[in-house]
């Protein structure tokens, strides 16, 4: 290794190595303010708010790893670049892909680690994460309850509020069902307003209300009960009323990690391969399924042409003729027949509609599956080329520092984000195919990359401000050429008709 490849290695590696913790911290922040109701107020401690942290931060590594390749890479070089050492390097005869072969190699490295973590490393982290958050997510529930939904987390309880107060927790138009009897909604407590809370030792929740009215069906023995009769109920009108709702589990209980196995995103290369496989099969003997009952039970149901025929004393022929037979029925058996042909289509359109939608569903979910696994490979792909677009960026720009560089990578990141994430969708959605979906941000920044590297390798200024401004002036001077050539004849010709 000569003095060259060893300055340029110091020169990127303490660099890529702050980009990459910068990046993390940033998008750990973000995940922060998209969960911060799920963490707040539910007495964690910090053990746990490490490890949830750890685990978030190991599934961030393949939006963190791109963009810190591309922003040292450009910082590198545009220092280089701006202390005219790479100008010098280039005077001493080295050429500018000999000055990249030491990080072109480190990328090589890069992208294979990439590789190993999302195969190997992401799905574990992904699981730990997912599970973990899902706990968190389970305790305190009286925080979970939010305006206008029903909340079932509690065993036995369904609760809806209309509006929930922010400063003073005040819960108005509350309506609670009491499913313990396992009797449905025979019990059902209305009220305008009231508290939630949970006690210290977190094994009963605490609802008081105000002003409200509570309904209870009166159950009978099931020997009197009659079709169409009534039953008494019991409403009980009150200004304030405690329910204490014991709490099972509401601690932060962990649960099993198998539960959440299945999904694609805990899984490696093998598991995906072989639960796409598997997907397939059952996607395809769905399909057949369909054809042959949709053929055989609602097209040509042959065994109501049976039934007809023997009703009219027929044997039925090799092959029918609907219409013969159709015009050979009396009016009234004409007019069922029309009805049962109605009702029979009616049938049909809604079992279509019903298997079509059951077939799209699965296969929607074989794509996440498909896509998850070409997803492995971009992410290491995804840093050789954020290099090959980083470096001879810098080399054109020659500018260090920090300001430049991310400004430059952010507009590139979020470039490759949007592209990444509509055509993962797209994917999904069927509106592409799975790899050309998942490949698409792949496909679009290789030719910015190649072109960047080229430019940067003839010593291109094509991001020269001084560039741009000439070719400004030189188009204007053109412009006013043209107009003057167009305007003078014309002003002759007006003064030759003025003379005349």
């Amino acid at each position: 290794m000569t003095k060259i490849h060893r300055l340029v290695l110091k020169s990127y590696i303490p660099p890529f190595i702050l980009t990459f913790f910068v990046v993390i911290f940033l998008l750990l922040m973000q995940f922060l303010w998209k969960y911060i109701d799920d963490l707040v107020g539910k007495g964690l401690n910090i053990a746990v708010i490490s490890e949830l942290l750890l685990y978030t931060s190991a599934s961030l590594v393949p939006l963190a790893l791109p963009l810190a390749t591309m922003l040292a890479s450009i910082m590198t070089f545009g220092n280089l670049g701006e202390n005219n050492e790479l100008i010098a390097m280039k005077s001493a005869g080295i050429s500018l892909q000999r000055i990249f072969s030491p990080l072109i190699f480190l990328s090589i490295l890069t992208s294979l680690g990439a590789f190993f973590f999302a195969n190997n490393m992401l799905p574990q982290a992904n699981l730990k994460m997912r599970a973990l958050l899902y706990d968190v997510q389970r305790q305190r529930p009286e925080l979970n309850i939010k305006a206008g939904q029903f909340y079932n987390g509690i065993d036995g309880y369904s609760i809806k509020i209309e509006e929930k107060e922010p400063r003073t927790n005040l819960l108005r138009n509350i309506m609670v069902y009491d499913h313990t009897g396992n009797n449905g909604n025979t019990t059902v407590i209305r009220a305008d307003s009231g508290y939630m809370r949970v006690t210290p030792d977190e094994t009963n929740l605490i609802l008081t209300l105000y002003n409200g009215v509570s309904y209870n069906e009166i159950q009978e023995r099931a020997r009197r009960r009659r079709r169409g009769k009534t039953y008494p109920h019991r409403k009980d009108h009150f200004s304030e009323q405690v329910l204490v709702i014991e709490l099972q589990g509401f601690g932060l209980v962990r649960s099993d990690e198998n539960l959440f196995r299945k999904n694609y995103q805990m899984m490696n290369i093998e598991q995906l391969e072989y639960m796409s496989d598997s997907l397939r099969q059952v996607l395809h003997e769905k399909e057949r399924d369909f054809r042959e009952t949709l053929v055989k039970n609602h097209l040509f149901p042959r065994n109501r042409i049976m039934a007809l025929n023997r009703s009219r004393n027929q044997e039925l022929p090799e092959i029918t003729n609907f219409d013969t037979l159709y015009h050979s029925l009396p009016l009234n058996e004409k007019i069922s027949a029309l009805h049962s042909a109605v009702s029979q289509a009616r049938s049909t359109q809604n079992y279509i509609s019903t298997q079509v939608i059951n077939i799209m569903s699965r296969n929607k979910n074989m794509r996440k599956y498909q896509s998850e696994w070409h997803m492995k490979f971009t992410l290491s792909f995804a840093c050789l080329i954020f290099f090959f677009i980083g470096a001879p960026m810098g080399a054109i720009v020659r500018k260090g520092g920090i300001g430049m560089p991310v400004v430059v990578s952010t507009l590139f990141f979020v470039f490759y984000y949007i592209l990444s994430t509509s055509g993962k969708k797209a994917a999904i959605e069927g509106v592409l195919n799975v790899p050309s979906g998942i490949w698409l941000s792949s496909f679009v920044l290789l030719p910015i990359g190649i072109f960047l590297t080229y430019k940067a390798t003839t010593d291109s200024v094509i991001l020269n401000i001084d560039t741009y401004l000439n070719l400004y002036k030189k188009a204007l001077l053109y412009v006013q050429r043209k107009l003057n050539l167009q305007i003078l004849p014309m002003d002759f010709k007006d003064e030759d008709t003025d003379n005349q």
